[in-house]
This record gives structure tokens, sequence and C-alpha cells, in this order.
């Protein structure tokens, strides 16, 4: 009983340790220990030491040793009941934690690659990265070796220069982009396959709005049978203002991607184009319409200057002009003159905003591969050698190569 007692401390400190360190991060593996996981080792560990401490009362007293016995039974049997028992403050249509990798696989992205302008009408900060390492963009960490990643760039930057001078032309840097933009749309494909599969478990090819909603409310906790059930009776599904807002706007969105006939199913293709607007001509129209919606002050259903550099109404910056960011304004407005009003009037319309948006436009490509030779051009020829694009690593790849020029010549 001596290695009983020390034990039971020791599995309780581990698994209070475990559950500190049970924090849900973005890049967890999935065999990482959950919190859920660590509140299920300490309340075992408080049932082991309770047991053990029963055991040895009955050590001392065999005399009473039946009756604790069945005590000590009694009160494990008990413990597990309240460690398995839900709250009673948990309603029984959300009886599970939402799956934020299953809620993932059936929504649509937040941020789109290798797109200029966010759905919310931001600019792309990652832009640039995007179209220059499309899928090899995860490589190139902040906290990676810079050595490392030196090579790596030099690596892109033989492949970029396709008619091997050893300088990387406007052409090439086009050609280079489209090829970025067309991984990131593969990609999107494969993903878009698993997506489908999640709301297409009967593999007949095709989703209904019901069955999307259904999939999605399970996804962010509700109860699938009971949500299935009453959508088939017709029965009124009572969920949270938020949760309403999305499935509003999803429903929106679901019906726009039904290319027509509409009959109201959504096959691969068309879900393809419900979680990926810039990739189908029709819903990238529905995006520009959306966030000229969200941008547009005045109903015309174009923007001028001074819409497209304010702030989203309703934040603080915006009911006090005085702190609009300045970075905020000088970059929209050298992107809203320079590139997006195409005709520079002073008024971007739909069709300008949808062809600036648009990432397999060539004409953009080619535009976008000028800026970034102008960015690190420093012997204004019109063209990037090796030693420019590792000077200015930190604009083509987000991160910061130190001692860029040393040994460039006998690493290349």
């Amino acid at each position: 009983m001596v290695i009983v007692t020390m034990i039971s401390p020791a599995l309780l400190a581990a698994a209070t340790c475990t559950l500190d360190s049970a924090a849900p991060k973005s890049t967890a593996k999935s065999s990482r220990v959950t919190k859920p996981q660590a509140h299920s080792l300490l309340s075992a560990a408080s049932v082991w030491t309770a047991w053990c401490d029963l055991e040895v009362m009955s050590s001392r007293s065999s005399a009473r040793g039946g009756h604790l016995a069945a005590a000590s039974f009694a009160l494990v049997l008990c413990l597990v009941v309240v460690v398995k028992a839900r709250p009673a403050n948990i309603s029984i249509h959300k009886e599970k934690t939402p799956n934020s990798k299953e809620t993932n696989e059936i929504l649509p992205p937040d941020h789109l690659n290798g797109v200029k302008m966010e759905m919310d009408g931001h600019l792309n900060k990652d832009f640039h990265q995007e179209v220059f390492l499309g899928k090899e963009m995860e490589e190139f960490e902040e906290d990676s070796e810079p050595r490392r990643n030196r090579k790596k760039l030099i690596e892109i930057f033989t492949k970029v220069d396709f008619n091997k001078d050893r300088s990387v032309s406007a052409k090439e840097m086009q050609r280079w982009i489209m090829e970025k933009t067309e991984e990131h749309f593969q990609e999107a494909v494969r993903e878009n396959k698993l997506s489908f599969r999640a709301v297409d478990p009967d593999g007949d090819g095709h989703v209904t709005w019901d069955e999307y909603r259904v999939k999605f409310l399970a996804s962010k906790g509700f109860n699938e049978k009971e949500v299935a059930e009453k959508i088939k009776n017709n029965e009124e599904l009572k969920v949270d203002e938020e949760t309403q807002e999305v499935l509003e706007s999803l429903k929106d969105r679901w019906f726009q991607a039904d290319n027509p006939p509409a009959d109201q199913l959504l096959n691969e293709e068309e879900f393809l184009s419900f979680l990926h607007p810039e990739h189908s001509r029709g819903m990238l129209k529905y995006m520009v319409k959306e966030i000229i919606r969200d941008l547009d002050q005045d109903g015309d259903k174009e923007l001028t200057l001074s819409e497209f550099i304010s702030l989203p109404m309703g934040t603080v910056e915006n009911q006090q002009a005085q702190d609009i960011d300045d970075d905020w304004v000088r970059e929209r407005k050298k992107e809203f003159e320079e590139v997006i009003d195409a005709n520079h009037n002073g008024i971007v319309t739909m069709e300008e905003l949808e062809e600036y948006m648009d990432p397999m436009n060539e004409y953009n490509a080619l535009n976008e591969a000028k800026q970034m030779i102008a960015v690190a051009d420093e012997n204004q020829n019109h063209s990037l050698e090796l030693e420019e694009i590792l000077k200015y690593s930190e604009y083509f790849t987000g991160s910061k190569l130190m001692d860029y020029a040393r040994n460039v010549h006998e690493e290349f």
C-alpha cells in the first residue's frame, strides 16, 4: 500500500499537467491529448485515489471489510456516473463539441488563395507569396532555418528562369504566376472531392440544400438525426441568431451555385463553385456583387475612391474618421488608382472589379509580374537576378533571409 500512496498523487499530477497543456491549437496533430481527455484522466485519477484510500481502510479493519468493499464499489460507481453524465445545462440538441475539421470541410473558406481581394473587401496581404510560391508557401516559415530557405528560393528561381539566362523577365514571371494559380485551383479540386463526400453520404452525386443544412448544423454541434427529422417534418429549427444569419448567407450562395436549369441540387462541380467562387465565372460575379454591396455607400453599384478606402461600417475607426489608418488608405488608394480602375476614370464598375479578382486573367498576371519585378529591380533592367530576389525575399516569400548574398554564386 506504500506504492499505492505514491502512485496516486503522481497520477493526479500527471493528469493536471496534461490538462494545463491541452489547450487547443490550430496546428495540433490529431493524436494530441484533448482537454476532455485530460479531464477524464483527472477524473480517473480521483477514482483511483478514492479506491486506494478505501482499500487502506479495509486492510486496517478486516472485521468491517465486507462493508467497506461494498462502500468502495458504490463510490467508484458513483464517480464514474458523475464523469460520464451530461451536465444539466447542456441541451440534448447540442450533445457534441463542434469538430473544426468537419466544419471546415463543408464551409466555404474565409480565405481564397491566389485571389487579390478577400470576400469582405480587404486586400489579400499574402497574395504575392501565394502566386510566387504556390503550394510550397508553407515551407517558408519565419522560424525556419534561413540557409534552408535560401536554398529553396534558389531552386524556385531556376524554375522561374525558363530560358536559363540567369534572369527572370516579366513574361517568365507571368508564366510562373499562372502555374502557381493553377496549383491552388487543383488543390481546391482535391479538397472539394473530400468535402462533397462529407455532404453526399449516399453517393448519388447530388446534394440538396436540406441535406447540406443537416450536415452543417451537425458540424456546429446539433444532433444530426433530430435536425434531419425536424426538416423532414417541416418543423421549426431553433438555432441562435448568429447561426441563422450564416445559414441564410449560405442558402443564397447555394442557389447562386446551382447552374441553369436550376434544380436545387448541387453536383460535385457546382459544389466546387459553392466553396470556391473564384474559379466559376457566375460565382465570381456573385462574389463581386457582395463586395460592392458592402462597400457601396450611395447604392449606385459602383465604387468611388472614397468608398473604396473607407473602413467597414460600424468599426470604431469609421466612427472616428481621424483614426483611419494611414497605411490602409495609402495601400487601397494605390491599388484602386493603379490597378483596379482600368480606364482611370475614378470609378470602379462591377466589370472592372470582376476582371481584377479573376485569378486566371492572364493580363492581370502580366501586370502582377511587372509589379513584382519593379519592387526588387535595383539595377532597373526590367528583369530580376538571383541576388535581387534573395535580397527582397521577405516580399516574395514572407520570410526574411539573413546574409542573403553570402555564397550566392557558389550555391547557384
